[in-house]
């Protein structure tokens, strides 16, 4: 049985890890070639061994532009070309403010590796999707913050909020060449950057259920599933277009169900639920 993915030549930024890491396992387990730029050297060496040797796991900081310029020469270098460019790499980077609390130094690097790095990666790999030739992809990881207020993090949601502008209109301009453009807009999933499981003290884990449409906060693999399709062949008519892989939260708009399993949008508990 022929894989989805056979022969074809994947890059994935941040992918030593969590959805990065789970995306790279499942691209190759669909027959790709897979390609991952990771900063971290424990984190690299881990998936180096998990990919296999015929991944190509570079160090790198998608931050840097020295660094992805470096990256995308070893990869024209050995592949030539890239099929799929999958841009994982965001973080709050732990930056929880009110605005005006935010400096100028908060909010450049918070733009940066949310915003201006998916720029800067997705201009230098665009002559890689080229050589490929028509049936590439390039997917992004927004956030369900994206699409909905969060307080004390504003510059991280205005960084993808903007992915969304980004992706439609260079879904436009690379439509003609047959590249499409899309992004994943996840909810709170389970990562070593977001541990939900450390972050919602245990005393709350049981009201889990209730806060989610479909019961649970999100994994690797969900969004990793979702990537993969949007690559796919099976999404060939589908160009700047969100997958929002959240179990229902953003449809909910802050209801949820209470003890007894009756819909609310009044808190029920006390405190906020997180160990902050």
């Amino acid at each position: 049985m022929t894989k989805a993915f056979a022969g074809k030549k994947v890059l994935i930024t941040g992918g030593g890890v969590g959805i990065g890491r789970a995306t790279a396992e499942a691209f190759r387990d669909e027959g790709a070639q897979v390609a991952i730029i990771e900063k971290d050297a424990d984190r690299l060496a881990e998936a180096r061994t998990a990919l296999g040797d015929a991944a190509l796991c570079i160090s790198g900081d998608v931050t840097k532009q020295a660094d992805v310029a470096a990256a995308m020469q070893q990869i024209s270098d050995s592949w030539g070309a890239v099929d799929v460019l999958v841009n994982n790499v965001g973080d709050s980077l732990g930056v929880w403010k009110p605005h005006e609390a935010m400096s100028d130094e908060d909010i450049d690097k918070v733009l940066t590796v949310n915003l201006t790095q998916v720029l800067s990666v997705t201009r230098s790999a665009i002559p890689l999707l080229r050589k490929a030739g028509p049936g590439g992809a390039i997917v992004t990881v927004s956030s369900i913050e994206g699409f909905r207020g969060i307080p004390n993090l504003a510059v991280y949601a205005a960084g993808k909020a903007g992915l969304t502008g980004f992706t439609q209109s260079l879904a436009l301009e690379l439509g003609p060449e047959g590249i499409r453009v899309n992004q994943i807009a996840p909810e709170t999933t389970e990562t070593p950057q977001v541990p939900v499981s450390v972050a919602i003290g245990k005393e709350h884990q049981h009201h889990i259920p209730r806060w989610i449409p479909l019961g649970r906060f999100g994994q690797p693999g969900d969004c990793a599933d979702a990537i993969l399709f949007l690559a796919s062949d099976k999404a060939q008519w589908i160009t700047g277009s969100t997958i929002h892989v959240d179990g229902g939260a953003l449809a909910a708009a802050g209801w949820y169900r209470d003890q007894n399993n009756t819909w609310t949008n009044v808190p029920v508990i006390t405190g906020n639920g997180l160990n902050l």
